[in-house]
């Protein structure tokens, strides 16, 4: 059972990776891919809308195909459409048509909203079969796996090597992974979400998307989600067009972001267990706002990229401990991590194209200041996140 459990919580680690180490290859070739399509930054913004057109195809319907079908075979089928979308942008870049490559976003997005929905759900399943927190580490796995492709990315911007072929390499490096850690889902690896269930009183004839709790629960990890996808999809193209660094070095900003991130969920562990969440979450999204408030009205470029550490670090647990929060606030927890997930997903995936408008209108950073003032705002809402129930489980990574 312990040899079991082990080889599960691998596999969920390597499904995490796989998206961050995919959405990390394209990341920091935007620059490299505008200027092969030759669009504008709307325009950009419109084939990023691909993204948001598969994310939320994937995210609203995952929960439904988890009930049916069971985690394993979902995950699979998003893992799938992630390797399908580097290749549709690889054929994308090559024909330079953008169609092609909005095509291979909406893939991605399909893949990754999917594919995530199922594993945050499987990932509760295993804390609850062990008493042991898991997603933040989960998570911290897929921005290991954005470190390792922006270390990629950025050797291969200096080096001028083909889009195209990175992201068939990409892929072609994934497909063995997914092939073997599959294996250690378990057929039978379906979260009932027992919605409908009234088994608990008069607790359970409200629906949980309606309690306050869940609904500030889902505020934080929407704007933390924003957060992350926001630098995830524009923070290289923000510091080439705004500040003025080489399609190199705005790779190297966002690699600085990406370790950041995978800094504070590694570590968040020790935090979380001395202070607590709410304390926790309040003060990564305090860090966060500051280190997005000096991105949007810095003087210097300096100065600009070394904020982004900042912003980093305080949207780095937002997201995954909101989603463990939200598993312990009541009767239902399955559904509360469903609709929690589902919010965090539609931020990080379809909110950053948004941007891309109001970026074309006013500037990539006039147009954080959207995500500033979410972030800000979550501060306020952290006190929703502490542990209501008297079993308190330690925190693990």
């Amino acid at each position: 059972m312990t040899t079991s459990i082990q080889k599960r919580r691998l596999a969920l680690f390597a499904f995490f990776f796989i998206p961050g180490l995919s959405m990390a290859s394209w990341v920091t070739r935007t620059p490299a891919i505008r200027d092969s399509l030759g669009v504008s930054i709307a325009e950009m913004g419109a084939v990023l809308f691909g993204l948001s057109v598969g994310s939320m195809t994937g995210i609203l319907s995952a929960g439904a195909l988890v009930g049916r079908f069971g985690t394993r075979k979902v995950m699979f089928t998003g893992l799938c459409f992630i390797i399908l979308s580097l290749a549709t942008l690889a054929l994308g870049v090559t024909i330079a048509s953008s169609l092609t490559v909005a095509l291979g976003l909406c893939f991605f997005g399909l893949g990754v909203g999917g594919a995530e929905i199922a594993v945050n759900m499987d990932g509760a399943d295993v804390e609850r079969i062990t008493g042991k927190h898991l997603l933040h580490a989960l998570h911290g796995f897929f921005s290991l796996g954005t470190v390792f492709g922006a270390l990629i990315g950025i050797a291969l911007n200096a080096l001028h090597f083909p889009v195209a072929l990175h992201m068939g390499v990409i892929a072609l490096i994934c497909i063995p992974v997914i092939a073997t850690a599959i294996r250690h889902i378990p057929v039978s690896s379906v979260v009932h979400d027992g919605e409908g269930d009234h088994a608990n009183g008069s607790a359970a004839q409200v629906p949980v998307w309606k309690e306050p709790v869940v609904l500030l629960i889902g505020f934080i990890v929407l704007a933390m989600a924003l957060a992350e996808g926001a630098a995830n999809d524009w923070l290289p193209l923000l510091m080439v067009d705004e500040y003025g660094f080489s399609p190199t070095a705005g790779s190297m900003v966002f690699l600085g972001f990406a370790t950041a991130m995978t800094v504070g969920r590694f570590g968040g562990g020790v935090l979380l267990n001395r202070y607590g969440r709410a304390a926790v979450v309040a003060a990564s999204a305090v860090t966060g706002a500051a280190g997005i408030a000096i991105v949007i009205f810095a003087s210097h470029p300096a100065l600009a990229a070394v904020a982004v550490v900042l912003w980093g670090l305080g949207a780095s647990l937002g997201f995954p401990v909101a989603l463990s929060a939200a598993g312990d606030s009541g009767p239902n927890g399955a559904a509360r991590v469903k609709i929690v997930a589902i919010a965090g997903y539609v931020a990080f995936l379809v909110g950053p194209p948004l941007l891309g408008f109001v970026g074309e209108e006013y500037g990539l950073r006039n147009g954080m200041i959207v995500v500033l003032a979410l972030v800000a705002l979550a501060t306020f809402c952290a006190p929703a996140i502490q542990r209501r129930r008297a079993s308190a489980r330690p925190i693990e990574a």
